[in-house]
């Protein structure tokens, strides 16, 4: 961030609006219709092992306000990002080949294995509420972009590469969530967020995509392109939508004007030069969430403390009150916890939401 960037909000006008008497209270109004609650917390989404009953119960144990229905990659072919994705695609069939996943002409053991593991996770999400269901679940799935970054046509192009399948990926992309949407909705009676991975959008953005030949990279996708078709899948599932993207720039500002409820990020591998994008993105009233509970156990007791302390040496640098967190953030771990052992797994769930709650009611001393 330039040190201009930074005395806008330091010194210059304060990011929130003020009249005669002083502040009119911004920073305690939350998000516009936001589902989640003041002081909610969540996960990104993957978890450690193979059992999604057990997972299940972790998770609506351990964040009560604002749920997800756990991902679970240990399980292999079809449980993965791209693999669960794929699973909600409409008449868009994809099988794995040797270098990842493709195209194909028609459904296949692929197909219906990735299909039958959602379905799996579905029931058993329903199981361990057992009439209980929280008022928001959220459910995640990969964003357009990553999506078609990460399966081939049946050349071995990325499916971006093509203007006409990038087209028809998205569409099936967006009927897809939507009935998945509905079907969530039916089964736990909750209101549904979701949650769109682009882990990718970066490279996609700067044309850092290896060619098949890994001898070039794809073309670089304009920012306004890029923008446009993530909006048109936003606009269509049927939701409110997270964007969630943990590389150190994510294109904060493309995600807020494309329509996402809140951008989530790891606030520790944030570049500094994003922080006017951060300040920007609350003075437009976008929720963030930020990553600040460790994915994988530090190796040393973590109190909470130092688990929030990323968020607010954010804001401090910023010149926002702290209090904005409790109306305009979400905490969540820095990204998805699939490499994580099932006791830290468990105890970084408990951080984060412990956190959440700290954002509205501050510990004495803070």
């Amino acid at each position: 961030m330039t040190v201009g960037g930074l005395d806008h909000f330091v010194n210059g006008s304060r990011p929130f609006p003020v009249e005669p008497g002083g502040n009119r209270g911004w920073d305690t109004v939350p998000v516009d219709a936001a589902p989640w609650s003041a002081g909610a917390a969540t996960g990104i989404g993957s978890l450690p092992g193979t059992d999604p009953l057990e997972a299940a119960r972790v998770v609506l144990g351990e964040l009560p306000d604002l749920p997800h229905l756990p991902e679970l990659p240990a399980r292999g072919v079809g449980a993965d990002l791209l693999g669960r994705t794929a699973a909600l695609l409409v008449d868009l069939p994809v099988e794995v080949v040797p270098s990842g996943y493709r195209t194909a002409a028609h459904p296949g053991r692929d197909h219906r294995r990735a299909v039958d593991l959602l379905r799996r996770d579905l029931d058993a999400f329903e199981e361990a509420a057992d009439g209980r269901a929280p008022e928001v679940v959220k459910v995640q799935a990969a964003g357009p972009w990553t999506l078609t970054a990460g399966v081939e046509l049946a050349r071995g192009h990325r499916v971006l590469t093509d203007r006409g399948a990038l087209r028809e990926f998205a569409e099936s992309l967006t009927e897809g969530l939507a009935r998945h949407v509905a079907e969530v909705a039916k089964r736990t009676g909750a209101r549904v967020l979701v949650q769109l991975d682009e882990p990718s959008l970066p490279a996609v953005l700067r044309g850092l995509l290896p060619t098949p030949s890994k001898l070039g990279t794809v073309a670089a996708v304009p920012g306004p392109d890029a923008r446009a078709l993530l909006q048109s899948v936003i606009e269509g599932v049927g939701a409110d939508v997270v964007v969630h993207c943990c590389a150190p720039r994510p294109p904060i500002t493309l995600l807020r004007e494309a329509g996402a409820k809140a951008v989530a990020f790891d606030v520790a591998v944030l570049d500094p030069q994003l922080w006017d994008e951060v300040g920007e993105a609350w003075e437009e009233r976008t929720a963030l969430w930020l990553g600040v509970t460790p994915s994988v156990d530090p190796g040393h007791p973590v109190e909470l403390r130092e688990v929030a302390r990323p968020a607010l040496d954010l804001v401090d640098r910023l010149g926002f009150p702290r209090s904005v967190l409790g109306a305009h953030a979400v905490p969540t771990p820095a990204c998805g916890l699939a490499g994580a052992t099932a006791a830290w797994a468990r105890r970084a769930l408990a951080l984060t939401r412990d956190a959440g709650r700290a954002f509205v009611e501050p510990p004495e001393g803070w």
